[in-house]
C-alpha cells in the first residue's frame, strides 16, 4: 500500500487529480468520498510509517529533509517528496475525505524526527499553509496538536541564540489561535520564576567596586521576577523599597549627558539585543553609564508598579501608606526615564501608552476572556458578465419613494387609530403639569421644563392651538403656557390672568362710551316715560347699594365724608362739571384699580354703565 502512495506523490500535477483515487485504490473504503473511523486509523498508520522511511532516507543521503527527492534539474515548481506528501494529506483533510487531524499528526512527527536546522524549513512550510490549517473544520480537530508541536519547538530552542525563530513561532500562534482562546492566555497570571538572575555573592579581590551597591542592585531582580511576592509581605516590601531607593539615588547622582546618549544608537542596539545582561561585578561601572541598561531597570520598576496597582487586585489588602509609596516611587522613576537620553520624553510617552493598554487586557482576563471576534460578512457572488445596476428611486431616495407607494399599498393609513397623531395641548402639557404639583415630590432636575426639545415642541403646538396660552410665555416662562385646568388650585392661582393697566383703561373707555350712548338715547327719545322711570328706579337702587358698600369700605359715611351724587344730579350736571370730574378722577383711578386687583368691584364703572 505504501508503494502506491510512493508512486502517487511522485506524479506531476495538483493533488486533486490523483489523491482521492489513490486512497480508494489503497483502502477500498465502504463509502466513495469519506473514510470510516477504522479506515482513517489504517491510513494514518500507513502515512506515518511512510513519512518515517522518507525522513530516514533523507538523513542517510545527507540532504535536507524538505528538499529530499528534488534533483538539481527539476524546475522551481517541483517540491521534495516530503512536502509533496504533506500537500496530498492536506488536500484530503481539507475536502473532508479523511479525518481532519491527520495532517497535524504528521507535522508533529516530522518536527520530532528532525534537527533544529530542518525544523526551520518545516516551520516555513507550516507558515505557508496557515490559512488552510486555520479553517474551522481543520482547526477544531488539530489546534491542541499544533499547540503541543509549537511548545515542543520552543523548549528545544535557545532563548539567547534563536530569538528570531522563537518570535516566528509565537507570532504564528497569535495568528493561528483566536484572541479569546483560553489556552493561549495566562488566566491565573503565573510568573516565570525559573528565570533566575545569578550574580556574585562574595566580593572579588583586587577590584575597587562598591560591592554592597552591586549586591543591592542585582537583588532587585528577585522581586522583578515574582511581583506577587510583594503583595502580602510587608517585610519584603520594606526591603524592596529600601534597595530601590539606593539604586534611584545612584541614578540621580550620576546623570547621563546627551553625548553619552548619542553614542548609544538604539537602531544599532536592536540588532545585537540580548535577553539578559551580564552580572559580573567588573562591568558594574560601565553598565551604569549605559542608557539602555538604565532604561531596562527603570522599565522593570514601572511594570512591577503597574502590577501592584492593577484594578481590583489589592485594594483591600494594601494600606494607604503602601499606595502612597508606590505612587511616589513611580513618579520618581518616570522623571529618571524622562531625563535619560536619547529622546527620554518620547520613550516615556510610549511606555505609558503601552501600560494603559495593558490594563484593558487585565480587565478582559478577569472577566473570563469573553470572545469579541465578529464573524466575516459573506459577500454575495456576482455572476460573470452581469453588472449590478444601482437602483433608481422615483423621488430621490428609498424612504421618500416608499412613502409615496404607501398610498396604494396601505389606503387605511390615514384613518388608522394607531397611527401617530399630533397630541392635543392638554395631553402634551400633562407631564409638565404633574411636575409643577408640589405634592408629587418630583425633584427640580427631573422636571420636563429642563428638556429643551420638549419645551420647543410644546411652544409650537401652543402657537397653533392655544394662542392665548402661548402669549403667557413672555410673562411666566414655559410653565405659564400650561393650561390652567391641568394645574392644581394652589398652583393655578400663581398663573391666573391679571389685567394690566392698558387692558383696564381700555375697558373703562369702553364703559364710558357705552354710558354716553345711553344718555344720548335718553335725551333723543324721552317719550317713553314709563320705561325711563323703570330704568331710573333700577339705577337708583343699584347706586344706593354701591354707595353703602363704598362707604362701608372707606368710612366716609361715619366720618362725614362727601356723599355720592344721585344719578339725576349726575346727569343734570353741566359740561364744566363733567370736565372737572374727569380731571379729578385720574387720582381716584389708582385707588379703584387697586381695589379691582384685590378682587373688589369698581362702583364708578358700574354707575357709568347703568347711567
Amino acid at each position: 500500500m505504501m508503494e502506491a502512495f510512493r508512486k502517487a506523490i511522485l506524479q506531476a500535477g495538483p493533488p486533486e487529480t490523483f489523491a482521492l483515487k489513490t486512497v480508494q485504490e489503497v483502502i477500498k473504503p465502504q463509502k466513495q468520498t469519506k473514510l470510516a473511523q477504522d479506515e482513517n486509523q489504517l491510513l494514518e498508520n500507513m502515512l506515518r510509517t511512510l513519512l518515517q522511511e522518507l525522513v530516514s532516507s533523507a538523513v542517510q543521503s545527507g540532504e535536507e529533509i524538505m528538499l529530499y527527492g528534488k534533483s538539481i534539474d527539476d524546475v522551481d515548481e517541483m517540491q521534495g517528496v516530503i512536502p509533496r506528501l504533506l500537500d496530498v494529506v492536506l488536500y484530503l483533510c481539507e475536502k473532508e475525505h479523511v479525518e481532519g487531524g491527520m495532517i497535524f499528526q504528521l507535522l508533529e512527527d516530522l518536527t520530532e524526527m528532525s534537527t533544529m536546522r530542518n525544523c526551520k524549513d518545516i516551520f516555513r512550510y507550516i507558515e505557508s499553509k496557515q490559512d488552510i490549517l486555520g479553517k474551522q473544520e481543520l482547526f477544531a480537530r488539530g489546534k491542541l496538536v499544533m499547540l503541543r508541536t509549537c511548545n515542543q519547538l520552543l523548549r528545544r530552542l535557545s532563548k539567547a541564540n534563536d530569538v528570531v525563530f522563537c518570535g516566528r513561532i509565537l507570532m504564528f500562534l497569535a495568528h493561528f489561535f483566536p484572541l479569546s482562546e483560553r489556552s493561549a492566555v495566562n488566566i491565573k497570571g503565573v510568573f516565570n520564576t525559573s528565570n533566575e538572575t545569578k550574580y556574585e555573592k562574595d566580593p572579588p579581590e583586587g577590584i575597587s567596586v562598591d560591592f554592597n551597591f552591586y549586591r543591592t542592585f542585582w537583588s532587585l531582580q528577585e522581586y522583578f521576577c515574582n511581583p506577587a511576592s510583594l503583595s502580602n509581605a510587608p517585610l519584603k516590601w520594606q526591603k524592596f523599597t529600601a534597595s530601590l531607593m539606593v539604586v534611584l539615588n545612584t541614578f540621580d547622582a550620576q546623570p547621563l549627558s546627551e553625548e553619552e546618549g548619542a553614542e548609544n544608537n538604539l537602531e544599532e542596539e536592536a540588532t545585537t539585543f540580548n535577553i539578559k545582561y551580564l552580572t559580573s561585578s567588573k562591568l558594574m561601572g560601565l553598565e551604569l553609564k549605559d542608557p539602555s541598561f538604565r532604561r531596562h531597570i527603570l522599565l522593570q520598576c514601572l511594570i512591577l508598579f503597574d502590577y501592584l496597582k492593577a484594578p481590583g487586585k489589592n485594594d483591600k489588602d494594601s494600606s494607604e501608606s503602601v499606595k502612597e509609596e508606590i505612587n511616589s516611587c513611580e513618579d520618581r522613576v518616570k522623571k529618571l526615564l524622562e531625563v535619560t537620553p536619547p529622546k527620554g520624553k518620547d520613550f516615556l510617552h510610549s511606555i505609558e501608552h503601552i501600560l494603559d493598554r495593558e490594563k484593558n487586557w487585565v480587565w478582559w482576563k478577569r472577566d473570563g476572556c469573553q470572545p469579541f471576534e465578529k464573524q466575516p460578512i459573506e459577500k454575495k457572488t456576482v455572476h460573470d458578465g452581469t453588472k449590478k445596476r444601482r437602483p433608481r428611486w422615483r423621488l430621490g431616495n428609498k424612504e421618500l419613494s416608499q412613502l409615496w407607494k404607501w398610498a396604494d399599498q396601505n389606503p387605511n393609513a390615514l384613518t388608522d387609530s394607531q397611527r401617530v397623531r399630533t397630541p392635543t395641548i392638554s395631553d402634551y402639557w400633562k407631564p409638565l403639569a404633574e411636575d409643577m404639583d408640589d405634592s408629587a415630590g418630583i425633584e427640580a432636575e427631573y422636571h420636563h421644563k429642563n428638556n429643551r426639545v420638549y419645551c420647543w415642541k410644546g411652544l409650537r403646538f401652543s402657537a397653533r392651538q392655544d394662542l392665548e396660552g402661548f402669549s403667557k410665555f413672555t410673562e411666566h416662562g414655559i410653565e405659564g403656557v400650561v393650561p390652567l385646568e391641568l394645574l392644581p388650585p394652589e398652583v393655578r392661582s400663581k398663573f391666573q390672568g391679571k389685567p394690566s393697566d392698558r387692558s383696564k383703561r381700555a375697558k373703562k373707555e369702553e364703559m364710558r362710551s357705552t354710558s354716553h350712548q345711553v344718555e344720548e338715547s335718553q335725551i333723543a327719545t324721552p317719550a317713553s316715560e314709563i320705561e325711563g322711570e323703570g330704568i331710573r328706579a333700577d339705577a337708583e337702587a343699584s347706586v344706593a347699594v354701591m354707595d353703602t358698600d363704598v362707604s362701608a369700605a372707606t368710612g366716609n359715611n361715619s366720618q362725614g365724608g362727601t356723599p355720592t351724587p344721585e344719578p339725576d344730579e349726575h346727569q343734570k350736571q353741566s359740561p364744566d362739571t363733567d370736565v372737572g370730574q374727569e380731571a379729578g378722577q385720574l387720582e381716584a383711578d389708582a385707588e379703584v384699580e387697586t381695589g379691582m386687583l384685590d378682587g373688589e368691584t369698581d362702583p364708578e364703572a358700574e354707575s357709568d354703565n347703568v347711567g
